[in-house]
């Protein structure tokens, strides 16, 4: 009986090696893309940027979850880097910002070849995979960030940023956040404004991904139901698992991905956020309920809306067993303890993300007009900006009724002379 007793516990630490080597196995042959890292805000908030500072050397980096031993130990090959301001620099000094955020994604490549490979394009990313290096990409977190402009959206791309969350947590004048599902914030675009399709339409023209997390319900169902291309959420996780609203409901997961080609198809994606409180909504969380937030997206939306988007170095608490970027095969082992198939696997590690950015690689279109119609006046705040370009007579020209009534008056006028 005895022996019974203590021969559990060994199977039991035999299989979890057995699932740890071969999610190790997969992943020599598909390392995750992460969409979501904050390592460049640690960076400007540790550093102000300075990467020649000793204690920035990211062989070495201490007290983040993120430097070179550790991507190497998790199998990370794919990262989008977040060049991320705060919600407090728009009408201020978001595009400063946010160019200085994209200035240091460039400098870790260049100052960390071995490592680093800054990309721009699917082809990209599988060319660093066979290199062994991360393929490094921009994706800047807040509408806020190209003020309101289509020529800053347009210079941004051309900079390298290939998404654009549509807000972080506050509106931008032409799309809602998710506070706005909270109360917290009023809606004052019902998702998107007339501008804010218009930011849609010039980003399916570009190739720029569309990344919905942090938006409102309204903003993610006016975008899906106009893009031409796939979108992604970079970073959040499922509504029905935890009641927080930075979440995807699953009326919008049924939009995200539908198995039958008679529905309304998009083929998105949704990465997981690993932050404790999207996770279990609570300061406390497992790998086991990430886990659970992986198999319910699979179920609604199907496993190829699938990804991973860890949060890491943006978040304050994370779950136990994924701590810092090192812990991705832990996660991998667990979902091949739920008996995901290798090809699922390796779609929420890569092939997923890929798939998405090939489909709106092709739905771009750089001979099509761009989008220029600017954002009306009234919408933007005037404290620190100058109006260039706001003469009068676009606005005349948009009110034909008082602009005919005095050519009218002109006209009976010089009749009368």
């Amino acid at each position: 009986m005895w022996i019974r007793w203590w021969l559990w516990p060994l199977v039991a630490i035999c299989s979890a090696d057995q699932f740890r080597d071969e999610a190790e196995r997969i992943m020599r042959g598909t390392p995750v893309i992460d969409g979501h890292n904050d390592l460049p805000w640690k960076l400007l908030n540790m550093f102000n940027n300075q990467l020649q500072d000793e204690k920035a050397n990211l062989t070495s980096l201490a007290d983040t979850h993120t430097n070179i031993p550790k991507l190497r130990a998790g199998f990370v090959g794919g990262q989008f880097w977040s060049a991320y301001t705060p919600c407090d620099t728009q009408n201020k000094d978001a595009v400063r910002r946010t160019l200085e955020q994209i200035d240091v994604i460039h400098r870790m490549c260049q100052m960390y070849p071995e490592a680093f490979v800054c990309v721009t394009d699917s082809t990209g990313i599988r060319q660093a995979f066979w290199e062994g290096r991360v393929a490094s990409l921009v994706g800047v977190e807040g509408g806020h960030s190209i003020d309101s402009s289509l020529g800053v959206l347009r210079t941004l791309y051309h900079l390298g940023m290939r998404y654009l969350t549509l807000t972080h947590s506050c509106n931008t004048p032409w799309a809602d956040n998710w506070l706005v599902d909270t109360g917290e914030d009023k809606a004052e675009s019902q998702g998107l404004s007339s501008f804010g399709q218009s930011v849609v339409k010039e980003m399916n023209r570009l190739g720029v991904i569309i990344d919905l997390a942090h938006v409102s319900v309204a903003t993610m169902k006016a975008t899906l139901r106009l893009s031409k291309a796939p979108v992604l959420f970079s970073h959040s996780s499922a509504y029905s698992l935890c009641h927080h609203r930075r979440n995807v409901p699953d009326d919008v997961l049924q939009l995200v991905l539908c198995p039958s080609p008679e529905q309304n198809q998009t083929r998105s994606l949704v990465m997981v956020n690993f932050y404790n409180d999207y996770v279990s909504c609570k300061k406390e969380a497992t790998l086991s309920q990430v886990a659970d937030h992986l198999d319910h997206i699979k179920k609604v939306a199907g496993a190829g809306a699938v990804g991973f988007g860890g949060d890491f170095d943006g978040v304050s608490r994370l779950p136990v067993g994924l701590e810092d970027v090192s812990k991705y095969p832990n996660l991998v082992a667990e979902l091949l303890r739920r008996q995901w198939t290798e090809a699922e696997i390796r779609g929420a590690l890569a092939d997923n993300l890929l798939r998405v950015f090939e489909e709106v690689e092709q739905a771009s279109d750089h001979t099509q007009t761009p989008e220029e119609e600017p954002i009306p006046k009234d919408k933007l705040e005037t404290p620190c900006r100058t109006m260039y370009g706001y003469s009068e007579a676009p606005s005349l020209h948009q009110q034909p009724g008082p602009l005919l009534a005095s050519l009218t008056t002109l006209l009976l006028g010089l009749c009368l002379l």
